[in-house]
């Protein structure tokens, strides 16, 4: 009966969707919607990959029948992205990278940490700081884009800043799961401004799965 209910939900919130803007969107973008609210209820129940499939499908609709929009959104979150790179990162000589695909494997062997501030379409990053060499000792990671998927393990002895945004998807901060729309961190460890080595996580992503663990 609970499945039923959210079916005939579901269906209510296309047709409504459909009366409402009905005149000025087309049939792909109502079913792109649609893919897009089951994707945000299935992470919200619990299964995320699902969910993020579910996502999938209704981005890569909303993209062939909105490509102009969607080119429209990736230009704008990049031009946001060169205006705040340079903001955020304390000194010259960071690392700037733009790419449509990154993948940052570093938690599997030792890794040199600097200051970086990284644009994609799409990005993967692990990223284990207890096999970090730091490079100064205050370091700013920026990485925003369209779509990421981010898992962070970070030790107790650094002092770290995290500020995190999702527009649709999941924040997983020590085992406490956010899931949905709009979701966001901001947190300080309480030995940040003691500490000799510094970090700060400056993450933005439309859709995203950002897992952070302190350990």
């Amino acid at each position: 009966m609970e499945k039923r209910n959210r079916v005939i939900a579901l269906i209510l919130i296309g047709v409504g969707l459909l009366m409402l803007v009905g005149k000025w969107v087309g049939f792909f973008t109502i079913v792109a919607l649609l893919f897009l609210l089951m994707g945000i209820y299935t992470i919200r129940g619990g299964k995320v990959k699902r969910g993020y499939r579910l996502l999938a499908v209704g981005a890569i609709l909303l993209l062939l029948d909105h490509l102009m929009m969607v080119l429209g959104i990736a230009l704008l979150s990049l031009g946001f992205f060169f205006i705040k790179a340079k903001k955020v990162q304390p000194k010259e000589g960071f690392l700037q990278k733009q790419n449509f695909s990154s993948h940052f494997d570093w938690d599997q062997q030792p890794w040199v940490m600097r200051s970086m501030s990284v644009w994609h379409v799409l990005g993967e990053a692990d990223l284990d700081l207890s096999l970090a060499i730091p490079e100064d000792r205050q370091t700013v990671m920026m990485f925003q884009g369209i779509m990421g998927d981010m898992d962070l393990q970070i030790p107790e002895y650094y002092g770290v800043e995290i500020e995190a945004f999702v527009l649709f998807g999941s924040i997983d901060f020590r085992g406490n799961r956010d899931n949905g729309m709009m979701n966001r961190l901001n947190w300080k460890s309480p030995n940040y401004d003691t500490s000799d080595q510094k970090v700060k996580f400056i993450v933005s992503y439309l859709i995203g799965d950002l897992d952070i663990h302190i350990s």
